[in-house]
């Protein structure tokens, strides 16, 4: 960050007085700009015994197979962010059933929300965002081609836990370390 939103000030990068982390602040208007983690919402959706996964016609990733997820919008809920990302990408109406996986990826400063979901009449399609949606039988799915370490972890939890015939809520972290991926 380089100017002040507020009054287009150059903005200086110290910790404020009363805080304990470095923040961009205005000097002239003393505004703190805070920058906090942005949260991606999707679903797990499933037909069938099937889950829906759709092949990214954006970067990053492009061409590889993920859930439907995005950005959370402001003035939504994250069932309103994963439900409206489902059918931006997969072109699917669902029904949220529970919260599924809570990831979080501090090193991209992300919050990854995956929710199970059931399609409402079994159809599905393109949308912008996709080259292509398939329904993947669970033995089916592209390991090789799966877009983010959230996604896959996901999908891992989900054979698991449908093999156990229970699905609990899953928190985790997945941290960048040096030299590794």
């Amino acid at each position: 960050m380089k100017y002040c939103s507020s009054c287009g000030h150059t903005v200086e990068h110290r910790i404020p007085e009363g805080d304990n982390r470095p923040r961009y602040v205005c000097p002239s208007c003393e505004t703190i700009h805070y920058q906090n983690p942005r949260i991606v919402a999707g679903t797990v959706p499933i037909w069938n015994g099937q889950i829906l996964l759709c092949r990214r016609a954006i970067e990053p990733r492009y061409g590889y197979w993920t859930l439907p997820a995005g950005f959370m919008e402001n003035s939504e809920t994250t069932l309103e962010a994963a439900a409206r990302e489902t059918w931006e990408e997969a072109l699917a109406d669902v029904n949220i059933d529970d919260l599924y996986t809570i990831i979080h990826v501090p090193h991209i400063d992300q919050v990854h929300m995956f929710y199970r979901a059931t399609l409402k009449n079994g159809e599905y399609g393109v949308g912008e965002e996709s080259l292509e949606s398939r329904l993947f039988g669970l033995d089916e799915i592209p390991w090789d081609d799966i877009s983010f370490p959230t996604v896959k972890r996901t999908l891992e939890l989900f054979i698991a836990d449908t093999d156990n015939e229970q699905f609990p809520v899953h928190v985790s972290d997945i941290r960048f370390r040096l030299g590794r991926k």
